[in-house]
């Protein structure tokens, strides 16, 4: 990043970060929606080609409303680089293809997405990368788990859909001392409320559908780092592989992220203030929501982020029937596994997002029948409160 941006503040860069006007002198930025750029001549198509020299080629890794969204991004989380993906779990997966090989061994924590640990376990293994689950905050459990030929550590936190928070500094430290990457998902938060980087993580990963969006309307991710792993390494993977993302779904994203400080902390705000509630209901068990001071990492939560975010769980006494009767009984809440939306959601992670895992897996995971997840959105909470009681 250059001197310039390194001193504004967050705010202005959500808004102005990586704008590059065009002939026409456009206020809001152009959407290229176009597959291919045409050259002066054969001779500037073969320097270009070559990297001789700089220009775009073709949208599945030169376009310019997407390179605007990755500036946007690296200058938002602090990096150097961002790639731009077709989805979330693209992102994951660029990352490690791009990065790990046959014989690299991965730690990963046991409370991530559900296709994360399918794609380790079904996909990444079947080309010789071996994966180890541990759980989130058992630090002793990370250092155990690595091995000689450990290159990766990889966790989300806050974890899905328990809220769990690592502490990113010490597992960076651990990562670091064993010559290992620390790769964090950071969608939950995104760079309004916690930036990895900062706290010693080597790569952040994203799911852009969520809040980066905001408005539940595309799907698309990101990775964020430095100039050499995501610039060289992961762009060359993009490029080849062509998991890229789409000049529109940038636009849209960019849109999302001039106002992603605010909606973060409204989405927190109202997410508190449901937790808070929920936690005085009798037939709730338990509720998980790293705002809540009966959190176990909620000190650890306060000092590495700045805001608790949209998303919270709870444990509703009677188990599966009871979770899908109060599910069922939402009117306002949207049954969608979808989260980060302006509108709130509802979804039943063990036979939802997390279904495709073994029961092992998720006890393991501590993904019981009785889990509901609510994605807080930008609603009256009143109203959301109304309707989550009419279930109770």
């Amino acid at each position: 990043m250059s001197d310039e941006i390194d001193k504004q503040a967050f705010d202005t860069l959500a808004v102005r970060a990586g704008i590059q006007r065009t002939a026409e002198c456009e206020h809001a930025e152009a959407i290229f929606v176009t597959s291919s750029f045409v050259s002066e001549s054969a001779a500037d198509a073969a320097a270009r080609f070559s990297g001789e020299k700089p220009g775009n080629l073709y949208s599945r890794f030169t376009n310019p409303t997407v390179r605007v969204f990755e500036e946007r991004l690296a200058a938002l989380e602090g990096g150097q680089r961002c790639v731009a993906t077709s989805s979330g779990m693209a992102a994951i997966m660029a990352t490690c293809v791009a990065l790990l090989k046959s014989g690299d061994h991965v730690v990963c924590s046991r409370s991530v997405f559900g296709n994360t640990v399918l794609l380790l376990n079904n996909y990444l293994a079947k080309f010789g990368v071996e994966t180890t689950y541990v759980p989130l905050t058992d630090y002793d459990a990370w250092s155990r788990a690595i091995r000689p030929n450990t290159k990766l550590l990889f966790l989300e936190t806050p974890s899905n859909p328990l809220m769990e928070i690592a502490d990113v500094r010490r597992l960076a430290d651990l990562a670091h001392a064993h010559k290992a990457l620390l790769v964090v998902d950071n969608a939950f938060c995104t760079p309004a409320l916690m930036q990895p980087l900062k706290l010693g993580a080597d790569i952040v990963v994203h799911s852009a559908t969520k809040y980066i969006d905001g408005q539940g309307r595309c799907i698309g991710g990101a990775i964020v780092g430095d100039t050499e792993r995501v610039g060289k390494d992961v762009y060359g993977f993009l490029r080849t592989g062509g998991p890229s993302m789409s000049p529109f779904n940038a636009w849209v994203f960019l849109k999302g992220l001039e106002t992603l400080k605010w909606r973060m902390q409204a989405h927190s705000v109202n997410a508190l203030e449901i937790a808070r509630w929920l936690e005085k209901q009798p037939r709730i068990e338990r509720v998980y929501y790293p705002g809540l001071t009966s959190h176990p990492q909620h000190d650890m939560a306060k000092r590495q982020q700045s805001g608790f975010g949209g998303v919270l769980s709870f444990d509703v006494k009677g188990g599966k029937d009871v979770a899908w009767k109060l599910i069922d009984s939402m009117r306002l809440i949207s049954i969608t596994a979808n989260l980060g939306d302006t509108k709130s959601t509802v979804t039943h992670p063990a036979t939802t997002t997390h279904s495709r895992l073994s029961v092992e897996q998720r006890t393991a995971a501590g993904i019981g029948d009785g889990l509901v997840r609510i994605s807080v959105g930008l609603e009256d909470v009143e109203d959301l409160k109304r309707d989550i009681a009419r279930g109770l």
